[in-house]
C-alpha cells in the first residue's frame, strides 16, 4: 500500500482539524511559499495529543510560520494555560494575527516577532513545561542550549524535521548547512545524559525529548 493511501486512511480515522485550522491550512497553501512547512492535519492532531498527555501550563514555540502548529498546541492546553510563539519573519505577522483572531484558541497564544535568540534573552527566569522547536535548522543546537534552562524538570522539548527528508542518512552526497545543523542536533541530543529521547518517523521526523 502506498504511503499516500496510508495517510488518507489515517486522516479518515482521526479527529477532524476543525474549520479554523482548515481555513488556515488552505490560506497558507494559497498565499505563501513553502506551504509544506505547515504542520498539517496529522501532525497537528499529534501535537494536540502530546499537550493533552503532558498537561503543560506554559508552552514555548520557536518558529510560528503561519500559526498552524501554535493553534494545535494551544488546543490541547488546559484552562488557564498559555503559549508563547516566536516568528522571525515580520512579513508573516499580519497573516498570523488575522488567523489567531479567527480561532477559538487564539486568545491562548502570545505572538512574538523577532529573532528567537534575542527574545529568549528577554525571558530570563521564565519557565515552560513544553518547548516546540521548528525554526532555522542551522541553529537547532543553539536553540536547544538556549531553551534548556527554560524547561522545567519533567518537561518536554519536541523538535520537528529531525530526519530532514531522509537527508540524515544519504551517503556520499554533499551536506548542506541545514542538513548539517540537523545532524549536529541529533548527535547532541543523543549524547545528552540529562534527557531521555526518541525519534518518531512522522512526516519529516519528530524528536520527543524528556528533561529528567
Amino acid at each position: 500500500m502506498e504511503d499516500e493511501e496510508i495517510e488518507d486512511y489515517i486522516l479518515a480515522h482521526i479527529d477532524p482539524e476543525g474549520e479554523a485550522l482548515a481555513r488556515l491550512d488552505r490560506d497558507t497553501h494559497l498565499f505563501h511559499l513553502r506551504p509544506r512547512m505547515c504542520s498539517g492535519h496529522l501532525q497537528g492532531r499529534l501535537l494536540k495529543m502530546f499537550v493533552r498527555m503532558a498537561a503543560p501550563r506554559r508552552i514555548l514555540e520557536l518558529g510560528t510560520f503561519t500559526g498552524y502548529s501554535a493553534l494545535c498546541l494551544a488546543e490541547g492546553l488546559q484552562e488557564g494555560g498559555e503559549l508563547h510563539t516566536i516568528e522571525i519573519d515580520d512579513e508573516l505577522e499580519d497573516f498570523i494575527r488575522a488567523h489567531l483572531s479567527k480561532s477559538p484558541q487564539g486568545s491562548k497564544v502570545k505572538l512574538h516577532i523577532g529573532d528567537a535568540r534575542d527574545i529568549l534573552a528577554q525571558m530570563s527566569g521564565e519557565m515552560f513545561d513544553l518547548v516546540f522547536i521548528d525554526a532555522n535548522k542551522r541553529q537547532y543546537c543553539e536553540y536547544y542550549d538556549l531553551v534548556f534552562d527554560h524547561v522545567s524538570h519533567g518537561g518536554f522539548i519536541i523538535a520537528d524535521n529531525t530526519l530532514w527528508d531522509g537527508k540524515v542518512v544519504e551517503p556520499g552526497k554533499k551536506i548542506d548547512a541545514q542538513t548539517q545543523g540537523i545532524l549536529d542536533f541529533n548527535d547532541k541530543v543523543a549524547q545528552d545524559q540529562r534527557v531521555e529521547k526518541v525519534i518518531l518517523p512522522l512526516r519529516d521526523g519528530l524528536t520527543i525529548i524528556y528533561k529528567k
